[in-house]
């Protein structure tokens, strides 16, 4: 039996790596490559609870984002004018911001510590950054939520009205279910630029990956484990991401096929 067209596909990118690493390997053969290759194996933990850290933000982030979209994406068809223009206008403005701009906003917003009767609660750094990405994901996931509700038919409204549900009952028991498919796709992928978003607070002082590479740097003080130092960081995100852009993919795939 022959081999079908994804595995002969696999076995040619195998090769074509195998290939690429006999020809790395090769010419280095007399560079000094194991001082480095050691230093990056002992600070191998520190960039791992880095990176850990990194999808910690984005999967809180997200989560926030989320719960805040949806209730800002439902104003955006509610009946009354006020609300659907208020919830237009925040969504177009969180959506369009940039979102450094939008963790600066909330890191010099919020105060360092905020006093509770006679407790007083410092608000950690990294807090500050989940608040700051959520607030472009509340923007972007008001619109998946906008465009999900709207891209059912109009009939399907009309048959919760006849079968004398309210406008609330409809959208959660008719609409949601519907929509959600279409939905989770474009949240996957909002998902996947939100983690990768999480290396910006680094900027604001928050100790995640990017900040454990340039300690990693200053301390060894060896130019040779720049590029190498990030490009570790970058293939830990591509072996995240990447996957999870890919069952994205499957996803709308099979749910196209489906509708």
């Amino acid at each position: 039996m022959q081999p079908s067209a994804p595995a002969r596909a696999g076995a040619i990118r195998l090769a074509a790596l195998a290939a690429l690493s006999i020809a790395v390997g090769w010419s280095l053969r007399d560079a000094n490559i194991a001082g480095p290759l050691i230093t990056l194996s002992h600070w191998a933990p520190v960039i791992g609870k880095g990176f850990l850290f990194n999808l910690l933000i984005g999967a809180l982030a997200t989560l926030i984002g989320t719960f805040a979209g949806i209730m800002l994406g439902a104003a955006q068809l509610a009946r009354a004018r006020p609300v659907r223009v208020g919830a237009f206008i925040a969504t177009q403005l969180l959506r369009n911001s940039p979102w450094l701009v939008c963790i600066f906003y909330v890191m010099f917003l919020l105060p360092f510590e905020v006093r509770m009767g006679g407790v007083t609660i410092t608000i950690p750094d990294w807090v500050k950054a989940v608040i700051g990405l959520s607030l472009p994901a509340m923007g972007n996931m008001s619109e998946i939520v906008r465009g999900g509700l709207r891209s059912i038919p109009l009939t399907q409204w009309e048959a919760g009205a006849s079968l004398g549900y309210t406008r609330r009952q409809t959208i959660v028991w008719i609409i949601i279910p519907q929509a959600a498919r279409r939905m989770l796709p474009p949240w996957m992928n909002l998902y996947c630029i939100i983690t990768m978003a999480t290396s910006l607070a680094n900027i604001v002082g928050v100790s995640e990956v990017m900040t454990a590479a340039k300690h990693l740097l200053v301390t060894e003080n060896q130019p040779a484990l720049l590029l190498p130092t990030y490009l570790i960081v970058m293939l830990l995100f591509f072996a995240y991401i990447y996957p999870l852009s890919r069952a994205t993919r499957r996803l709308e795939k099979r749910w196209a096929v489906a509708g």
